[in-house]
């Protein structure tokens, strides 16, 4: 007995189903033995699914499941399913896409949420579908359809979202650019004070004092003229 590639083999021995799976390649068996040989290759399942979200509002999902059987368990699935698993799969997977789609608002299946719906449906069926004896791949939500009046209510709503955003950032922006000014023009006034406080008449006399004695030190100086009594600035008078 042959069992091809991409495949492994259930001996049935008049009603009675060995549990030892055949691997591909010739067998010896007993000439009254039948195998039925099971795909063990990737399959891909693309279903449409109506739904409802958590307001209760109808939409249509499409989605994919991939899937192949677990060759240890194609005794099993040949005994509590037969040679074929395909509607018992797509039921489980139906059944989980509109359970899960339950749980969430239109405007999240639509836009923020369809990575994570996916990945809940991926999950919920990797716990599920190994007990029937299969082993997922992976689930796919492609594409979301739903009323176009609903559809462009949502758009509109994300528009809006998304023009509130960029206003916050605008004016958070403009607050931290205030905020600079604010305290640069306080570090100015400060700075400002402190020279002028600073700024009395023994010092104003002491800087005279030392730009006098700097213009009679310059070779271009020809004449310095000392200030009044009163403390006046030195005065360099240029021939």
């Amino acid at each position: 007995m042959i069992v091809p590639p991409g495949n492994v083999g259930v001996v049935n021995f008049f009603g009675e189903v060995s549990e030892t799976t055949l691997n591909p390649g010739v067998h010896l068996l007993n000439p009254f033995s039948k195998v039925l040989n099971f795909s063990t290759r990737l399959k891909d399942i693309k279903e449409n699914v109506d739904a409802t979200s958590q307001e209760g509002l109808s939409l249509n999902l499409d989605v994919s499941l991939q899937y192949k059987l677990d060759p240890q368990k194609a005794a099993t699935v040949y005994k509590t399913i037969g040679t074929d698993e395909t509607q018992l799969v797509i039921s489980r997977f139906r059944s989980t896409v509109r359970a899960i789609t339950a749980n969430y608002p239109a405007s999240a299946i639509y836009s923020t949420k369809r990575q994570e719906i996916a990945q809940k449906i991926d999950q919920q069926l990797t716990q599920e579908i190994p007990a029937l004896g299969f082993i997922v791949e992976e689930a796919l939500l492609r594409n979301i359809k739903m009323p176009d009046t609903l559809q462009a209510a949502i758009q509109n709503k994300l528009k809006t979202e998304q023009e509130n955003q960029q206003m916050k950032f605008v004016l958070e922006k403009e607050r931290q650019e205030a905020e600079r000014k604010l305290i640069e023009a306080r570090g100015i006034a400060d700075s400002q004070k402190i020279i002028s406080g600073g700024l009395n008449n023994q010092v104003l006399q002491l800087r005279a004092i030392e730009a006098t004695e700097k213009l009679a030190k310059s070779n271009n100086s020809k004449l310095v003229i000392i200030g009044s009594e009163k403390g006046g600035m030195p005065i360099m008078i240029q021939p």
